[in-house]
């Protein structure tokens, strides 16, 4: 278990360092007309497109040979597997040692701090956090009536 887990990491950091060496890629004559075309890559599909023919000399097009290495694909940076979970029950199906947490949006404040501290208590890391508002738990407020 061990040595995947390290075989994983050293995937990662290989996908991280060729994602450096990959060019921005950039929209056709996006230079040309800054004002009216973003640098928002787009397919170039002009029946005379150098980029579409692959010129030499224009910019580079994504390809398959940019793509990660197998067994980094889909892994969080930390060579994790990354759970959505929406309720405490989800926490069930989490394996502590190959996956990590994230706690989808939609969910609210209170069953929030539920998730976080049925996780802490099985091991389970939580990517999204959040401050330490969050870990307390705010007793109901008690109103009192005038007499």
């Amino acid at each position: 278990m061990k040595q995947e887990k390290t075989d994983l990491e050293k995937m990662v950091a290989k996908r991280a360092k060729e994602k450096k060496k990959e060019p921005e890629f950039q929209r056709q004559e996006s230079w040309r007309y800054p004002q009216h075309i973003k640098n928002k890559w787009r397919k170039p599909r002009g029946l005379d497109s150098k980029m579409r023919k692959d010129v030499k000399g224009w910019p580079a097009s994504p390809n398959i040979g940019y793509r990660g290495p197998k067994a980094a694909r889909g892994l969080h940076p930390s060579a994790f597997v990354e759970v959505r979970v929406f309720n405490v029950d989800d926490l069930g199906n989490v394996n502590p040692e190959r996956e990590v947490v994230r706690i989808a949006r939609t969910v609210g404040a209170r069953k929030r701090i539920d998730i976080i501290n049925r996780a802490k208590e099985i091991g389970v890391r939580v990517l999204n956090v959040g401050g330490p508002k969050e870990l307390e738990e705010v007793p109901p407020e008690k109103t009192e009536t005038k007499k």
